[in-house]
C-alpha cells in the first residue's frame, strides 16, 4: 500500500489534561442542571457509592471500547474477526482497533458512538434518577472520550471519502485521501 497522505498521531499528555478538564466541566455542569431541575445538593460520600462507582467505571470503559467496535461494524462494515480490543499497559489505554480501511465518515462516527453511549445516555439517566454515581460515571466517560475528540477534530480536515487506517499499536491514524479501491489489500 502506499505511504499515507496523512497521519493523526495523539499527543497522550496533552489528551490527558484535556481529559481532565472535560471530565471536571462535564461533572459541574451535571450538578448545576441537577440543581436547576431539582433544587438541591445530591453528592454525599457512602462506600457503597464508592463501590458502585468504581465497577460502574470498568463496565464503562470495557462498553466506551466495545461501542468503537460496534461503530466499525455498523458504519464501516468491518468483520467481527477484523476487530480486536484489549488493553496497553505501556499507555495506560484501552483500545478497539480493527484490521481494515474505513471511510472517513464512518471512523469519525465509529469514534463518537462510545461517547454517546457510555457517557451521554448515563449522563441523562443520572439526571432522571438524581443518581450522583451516574453524574460522576457519565463525567469520566465523556472526559475519557477526550482522544476520540482529538482524532474527530483531525478527520474533519479531510474529505469523507478519505480512507483511513487504524494504527493496531499506538493512538494513530493513517489518512489516505488518493486511494483507489485497487490499491486496498483485503488480506
Amino acid at each position: 500500500m502506499k505511504q499515507p497522505d496523512a497521519i493523526i498521531e495523539l499527543n497522550l499528555p496533552e489528551v490527558a489534561k484535556q481529559s481532565l478538564w472535560i471530565t471536571l466541566g462535564s461533572l459541574l455542569f451535571l450538578i448545576v442542571v441537577d440543581y436547576i431541575l431539582y433544587g438541591t445538593w445530591i453528592f454525599s460520600f457512602s462506600w457503597s457509592g464508592l463501590f458502585l462507582t468504581v465497577i460502574g467505571y470498568i463496565v464503562l470503559i470495557a462498553l466506551h471500547e466495545f461501542f468503537h467496535l460496534l461503530g466499525f461494524r455498523l458504519f464501516g462494515g468491518v468483520p467481527w474477526k477484523k476487530m480486536q480490543f484489549g488493553l496497553n499497559l505501556e499507555l495506560g489505554v484501552a483500545y478497539a482497533t480493527m484490521d481494515q480501511l474505513l471511510t472517513n465518515r464512518a471512523m469519525r462516527a465509529a469514534l463518537l458512538l462510545p461517547f454517546w453511549t457510555t457517557g451521554v445516555i448515563p449522563a441523562l439517566l443520572g439526571l432522571y434518577w438524581q443518581s450522583g454515581v451516574l453524574y460522576i460515571l457519565a463525567a469520566l466517560l465523556i472526559g475519557g472520550a477526550a482522544g476520540d475528540f482529538a482524532m474527530y477534530a483531525q478527520l474533519r480536515k479531510y474529505p469523507q471519502n478519505a480512507l483511513i487506517q487504524d494504527d493496531s499499536q499506538e493512538p494513530k491514524l493513517y489518512v489516505y485521501q488518493q486511494l483507489a479501491v485497487d490499491d486496498v489489500d483485503d488480506s
